[in-house]
């Protein structure tokens, strides 16, 4: 999957990886691009990799099948006898408007966690490069990492238990070495998919193509048009906007 880059919901350096207070055990899993901050009740290193490599595998496959898969900008068909993960890019895509590998962060984060959790883990957070997918029994709030505005780490997400399992994705064209049209940032969307909050992240952060209140209100009119995203949060400079079923809380 070379050349495909995902937006961060921090910065390059990941340093927000060792600012989290979760009380969960953390481990890591890195596979060429896939670099995974995982959180769980118990350590889960091992059944992580393996769900990772298999995750992995299916998605290169079909890459190697449908090239266009990798590099299309554009919502490709549907395709049924594609692998789940593979059937749930397409879709996210789809209703979003915008290639498939828009939701690859996503989808391997939403792989991984709901395998654990099948697995009988009771509480994850899996982050991969800004995209998480979070499942815990008790509220918890997400900080938002916005590169230079100064809005950057001052505010958080607050996720109730009701809320979850659910995708929480970041898409930036200030931050990270990702690909996007726009000048966002933070793009931040939940969703009960991480596919499709990783998707219309994406979107999002395209439509903010000036760092002012009306790019932003732009971008957050459109947000309302996405069936099945739950909230959006938008940071472009000093502008915010957001909507949705979103908790912002302070953070010190």
């Amino acid at each position: 999957m070379a050349g495909i880059k995902k937006n961060p919901l921090s910065y390059n350096e990941r340093d927000y990886r060792s600012r989290q207070n979760s009380g969960l055990i953390a481990s890591t899993v890195k596979i060429a691009e896939t670099d995974l901050h995982i959180l769980t009740s118990q350590p889960v290193s091992d059944h992580a990799l393996l769900s990772v490599i298999k995750v992995r595998a299916e998605i290169e496959k079909y890459i190697h099948q449908h090239p266009l898969f990798l590099t299309s900008l554009v919502p490709l068909p549907f395709d049924s006898s594609a692998p789940e993960s593979v059937q749930a890019m397409l879709a996210a895509a789809l209703r979003v408007g915008v290639g498939p590998m828009a939701a690859v962060a996503g989808v391997i984060a939403e792989h991984v966690g709901r395998m654990l959790l099948a697995q009988g883990i009771d509480e994850v957070i899996v982050e991969n490069g800004g995209d998480l997918f979070v499942a815990r029994r008790q509220s918890s709030v997400v900080a938002i990492y916005a590169g230079e505005s100064r809005l950057s780490g001052k505010l958080g997400i607050s996720l109730r238990p009701e809320q979850m399992p659910c995708g929480l994705c970041c898409s930036s064209g200030t931050v990270g070495h990702s690909l996007s049209f726009g000048v966002a940032d933070a793009a931040a969307v939940l969703a009960p998919s991480a596919a499709l909050a990783d998707t219309a992240a994406t979107r999002l952060g395209n439509e903010v193509v000036s760092r002012d209140s009306k790019s932003v209100n732009r971008a957050v009119e459109l947000a309302k048009t996405i069936e099945g995203i739950t909230g959006v949060v938008i940071i472009a400079g000093d502008h915010l906007g957001a909507w949705g079923d979103i908790e912002l809380n302070p953070l010190a």
